[in-house]
């Protein structure tokens, strides 16, 4: 076998073993939507208790995503993948058979756990094992599987409380990644070249060609192998106190005291890890990555677009069932042709990515406010008597399309630039934002969306709602125009 046919496998290889777990932790992220209802008549759970079965995963998950990211590139990706898939899977078979709702609060964490590592390490394995516009295909096949994956887990949720009932459906939607997991493991085991399991050598730059990269045996200095243990404490304590408040708004208002000194301690965390890389150390995430511009921009992007569209598919669900009365299956299956669409523009968009560049992006957004606006437009008339809501499925078939031309795509030009040995750290930066993004939203457009019903209706409470987060991706839009012009400034 040729080394470029070796090459190829062990892409193809990468890209299996990496994007199945990957779609299952982020399923698990949006499934949860259509079972809640199974869930807390089962288990009579309380609404605290309710909430924390959303609440618990994200929180976790949102915490550990840039320590995860940077041990990965100081340990090697390998041990943390599978470190994460198997605390992932044990932790959905204890939440799949919980007997009482704290049994399954605690599952939810450490799957978040899990999920948190895995995440970053799948980024940092594509940026390792993949250059050019091979780089790009692979991101937008994870692009295609984050879109399907947000997309397809009300569908799937819906599916399996029709055919197993309430009692068994609800956690046959956490069962179901226990083999998936079990066979990413074994496959990551015996498929994962030997490169995989080793740190990334400190003059890896920011495009290594993935043959040398196969077969690089070097080892990062010792300076690059610091952890900096004091920097991983003050992001993860930092980013859980800017995400409490979002995710646990019903406690009461003194909660939202947690947003400053979340703020803070970020701040001060800045502060440290340029004080530690002036002494010599390695920091946790090197500040200059900030001053790629392609890097920031391309963070502040997919930030106020997970902001955004991801509660899209929150409020759908919730409008089908309470709204308008339909069951957790025709909930679900109102987002099939817009999961369909979102695999095929990932794919697409994936191979034109270097070509078209961040006007890609772009178009994207002004897609994604297409499919808002005319969805606005539907629901309106629903108030008028006129039409049906099953128009839906074509408007948000818009959101659909936009989905894969701006998730992957900007992840790809991202971090097109960054050296490969902070690859997994960056990969942990962006997402962090998209979970940050997520959080604020799921909690901002759910309170917009009830506070209208309670004094309204669920059409004119999705109609603001909607107009919101139209609001949120239009400045995501500027952004992206930003960078536009700033790269064809750099053309001249």
């Amino acid at each position: 076998m040729s080394d470029g046919q070796r090459m190829n496998q062990i892409q193809r290889r990468i890209v299996l073993i990496g994007l199945v777990p990957l779609f299952m932790s982020l399923l698990s992220v949006s499934i949860i939507n259509v079972v809640l209802p199974a869930i807390e008549a089962d288990l009579q759970a309380s609404s605290s208790a309710l909430q924390w079965v959303l609440t618990g995963y994200a929180l976790s998950f949102g915490v550990v995503l840039v320590a995860a990211g940077r041990a990965g590139d100081v340990f090697g990706r390998g041990q943390l993948f599978m470190i994460g898939v198997a605390l992932f899977g044990l932790a959905s078979l204890v939440a799949g058979i919980a007997p009482g709702a704290l049994t399954l609060n605690i599952a939810r964490v450490f799957m978040g756990l899990g999920s948190g590592l895995l995440n970053p390490q799948v980024v940092g394995l594509l940026q390792q094992y993949f250059q050019g516009p091979q780089r790009g295909r692979a991101f937008g096949l994870m692009g295609t599987t984050v879109g399907l994956s947000v997309a397809t887990g009300p569908i799937l949720g819906g599916v399996f409380i029709a055919l197993f009932g309430p009692e068994l459906g609800w956690r046959a939607a956490f069962l179901v990644n226990v083999p998936f997991a079990v066979i990413s493991l074994i496959l990551a085991r015996s498929w994962l070249p030997k490169s995989a399991w080793h740190p990334i050598a400190a003059n890896d730059g920011t495009d290594a060609n993935p043959a040398a990269a196969s077969a690089n045996e070097g080892y990062p200095s010792k300076r690059d192998r610091d952890l900096d243990p004091l920097g991983v404490v003050l992001l993860g304590v930092g980013v859980l106190l800017v995400l409490l408040p979002f995710v646990e708004s019903s406690v009461g208002w003194f909660i939202w005291l947690a947003l400053p000194l979340g703020l803070f301690t970020i701040w001060f965390w800045a502060r440290w890890e340029r004080s530690y890389s002036a002494r010599g150390h390695a920091p946790m995430v090197d500040l200059n990555l900030f001053s790629i511009r392609s890097f920031s921009n391309g963070s502040i992007i997919i930030t106020l677009y997970f902001m955004g569209v991801t509660s899209v598919w929150v409020l759908i669900a919730m409008y089908m069932q309470q709204g308008l009365g339909h069951t957790a299956l025709a909930a679900g299956m109102i987002g099939l042709p817009a999961a369909l669409l979102s695999a095929v523009s990932a794919d697409v968009s994936g191979r034109f990515v270097f070509q078209i560049g961040r006007r890609l992006v772009v178009w994207g957004i002004i897609t994604c406010l297409l499919g808002l606006v005319s969805t606005i437009g539907v629901i309106f008339l629903l108030t008028q008597g006129i039409g049906s809501e099953w128009w839906m499925l074509l408007t948000l078939s818009f959101i659909g399309a936009a989905q894969g031309m701006v998730i992957s795509p900007n992840q790809t030009l991202t971090l097109q630039e960054v050296p490969l040995k902070y690859a997994g750290s960056a990969g942990g930066v962006l997402q962090t934002g998209q979970r940050i993004g997520t959080s604020m939203g799921l909690a901002i457009m759910t309170a917009l969306a009830f506070a209208v019903t309670a004094v309204s209706d669920w059409n004119i409470g999705m109609i603001a709602s909607f107009a919101a987060i139209a609001i949120i991706v239009v400045l995501a839009g500027i952004v992206g125009l930003a960078e536009v012009r700033r790269g064809r400034r750099r053309q001249l």
